[in-house]
């Protein structure tokens, strides 16, 4: 995995915004709808060299393929696992949300609709499934051979030629898989947290043995502090240890140096005045068995989380990736901010172990693409300034 060893180093988290066009493709797709499979394998094809070469025109080092052809975050993983069916919503034997501690302290917010992640965005969406129940009814086994071959062939073909330092490619943690399944199958709820682990090991590796860096995102790790408001804190940490030992399960024999992992608050446009704050959760994110964490780290609720890097150093090898940049508002950031974010972060860490990131999938976020571009240009000048005051060049 490359690190900042010359000058600062930038990435993303992941999902960007797809093409009108190709937007629709998946949309009918994923919902069922009459498409043709060819024109979309060949769009998509298409779609992701274009999206390599905006990433590399607007100053990312670290590219990905805008995570186009799965259908939004989560409901991919359901489609790449057998055991599993679609039911009504209304079907949900109970309520999970990741603004759960904060609906009860702002019923009003809530019941306006303003808890997501605001308005109507170009370029977002895409997937089907939304409305549905999900239940776990056989056995969960790896059904995702054809699609992650498609994804991988797809990013390598739009690499040839591209300047870039390294590319990544994302999949989900077993713990948010497990976050929006219902269980009727397996005896408890670890033993459906495992099976998904070792279900989704197929893909992890698959990613690894192409040649990518894997992207492990797993947002629910802190989120899930919300899911659950019953839970205390020593509670919460004994929970989300299991997850992360299961992570690590689906992990095993895959070299960590070719492995990040991206987590944040759930990322919604809401309060966030009750997410578990990061100094309760660190020491475990840090167990995952990856070189590279990448985090929430500029918005108002998680813009001061530098402070936990005072007290919390970074285990030997690893590398942090804060978010500099964000999607929790169209505004673009100053690169004089964003330089000063690196930098604080660098003197705590060493410049070496930190690469500059998004607190999130920025693409989808924001109300055009066009901003998350101003956002990236913002991010990549940021790292310029950055790198002057930290090598002198």
């Amino acid at each position: 995995m490359k690190r900042s060893t010359e000058r600062i180093l930038t990435s993303h988290a992941g999902s960007l915004a797809r093409p009108d066009d190709l937007r629709e493709m998946i949309a009918a797709r994923d919902n069922g709808r009459a498409y043709d499979s060819e024109a979309l394998a060949r769009r998509l094809r298409s779609a992701v060299a274009e999206v390599v070469q905006l990433q590399v025109k607007h100053g990312i080092d670290i590219v990905n393929d805008g995570e186009f052809g799965k259908g939004g975050f989560s409901n991919y993983a359901r489609d790449r696992l057998s055991g599993l069916e679609q039911r009504p919503a209304e079907s949900r034997p109970a309520a999970r949300s990741i603004t759960g501690r904060d609906s009860v302290e702002f019923p009003e917010f809530f019941t306006m609709g303003a808890g997501g992640f605001g308005g109507p965005r170009a370029g977002g969406g895409g997937g089907g499934g939304g409305n549905q129940a999900v239940f776990c009814v056989a056995p969960v086994q790896y059904i995702g051979r054809d699609a992650v071959k498609a994804d991988i062939a797809n990013l390598k073909a739009a690499l040839g030629g591209a300047r870039v330092e390294e590319a990544f490619m994302p999949a989900i943690a077993p713990g948010t898989i497990e976050h929006w399944l219902w269980n009727e199958h397996y005896p408890s709820d670890e033993a459906f947290l495992y099976a998904i682990a070792e279900a989704m090991h197929e893909e992890y590796k698959a990613i690894v043995d192409a040649g990518f860096i894997l992207q492990i995102d797993d947002p629910d790790l802190p989120d899930a502090w919300q899911i659950h408001p019953e839970m205390s804190v020593p509670e919460y940490r004994r929970y989300a240890e299991v997850r992360v030992d299961a992570l690590n399960h689906a992990l095993r024999d895959l070299p960590t140096d070719r492995v990040r992992f991206h987590t944040c608050w759930g990322s919604g446009h809401g309060p966030h005045k009750n997410d578990i704050d990061l100094r309760h959760i660190v020491d475990i994110i840090l167990k995952v068995d990856a070189e590279c964490i990448s985090i929430e780290a500029s918005n108002p609720r998680h813009d001061n989380d530098w402070h936990v890097w005072e007290s919390v150093k970074l285990p030997a090898g690893k590398s942090l990736m804060p978010g500099v940049v964000g999607h929790i508002t169209n505004m673009i950031e100053h690169p004089e901010l964003v330089a000063e974010r690196l930098v604080r972060y660098a003197k705590l860490l060493g410049r070496e172990n930190v690469i500059a990131g998004t607190d999130c999938g920025i693409g989808t976020r924001v109300a055009h693409p066009s901003i998350c571009w101003a956002k990236f240009e913002a991010m990549a000048e940021g790292a310029a300034i950055a790198t002057k005051q930290l090598w002198g060049r």
